[in-house]
């Protein structure tokens, strides 16, 4: 299909992804738009190099389309995922940065790319991700991209639907 890169987030992208963060497909899902300061807060942490969260723009054909973050799953803290022990599991979180490209199977492409490139590590042996069990559009697109519903579970953030693919 279409030629996804993903390149780490930078500090200068810090000011792009708040400006995305406040659209309104996007906090529909993701919550209230977040000043600067939170979005630095939040997001400059996964800059480090010690950090087990990383953050990427996706790029298509070279240009900027959305957000994704991907995080070693087992010891993630704050009530998330304490029953996991895969040292293997990765989470991702996304989103697409322009609601006119919503709903044309680019968020599908977008995250089968992703976790294709997660898989070329041979460390990661699953990757799981966790919409709201009313974000329709997001489920169909897991699915789509390769994940399978594994059920509703419980959330710091409320009910989520956890959705896994496997090698």
């Amino acid at each position: 299909m279409q030629g996804f890169a993903f390149r780490p987030m930078q500090a200068s992208d810090l000011p792009l992804l708040r400006e995305w963060l406040g659209r309104l497909h996007v906090t529909e899902w993701w919550g209230p738009a977040p000043s600067q300061a939170e979005v630095d807060e939040d997001y400059a942490p996964m800059l480090s190099p010690e950090s087990t969260d990383r953050a990427y723009i996706a790029l298509l054909d070279g240009t900027p389309i959305g957000y994704i973050q991907s995080y070693v799953v087992m010891g993630s803290g704050n009530g998330w995922w304490e029953d996991e022990r895969d040292p293997g599991a990765r989470g991702i979180d996304q989103f697409l940065a322009h609601a006119h490209q919503l709903n044309r199977g680019l968020g599908s492409a977008m995250v089968r790319a992703f976790v294709d490139q997660l898989f070329e590590d041979p460390a990661v042996t699953k990757v799981q991700t966790d919409p709201s069990p009313t974000n329709h559009r997001a489920i169909r697109s897991y699915l789509r991209a390769g994940f399978h519903e594994q059920g509703e579970v419980a959330t710091p953030d409320g009910p989520a639907l956890l959705m896994v693919r496997t090698r």
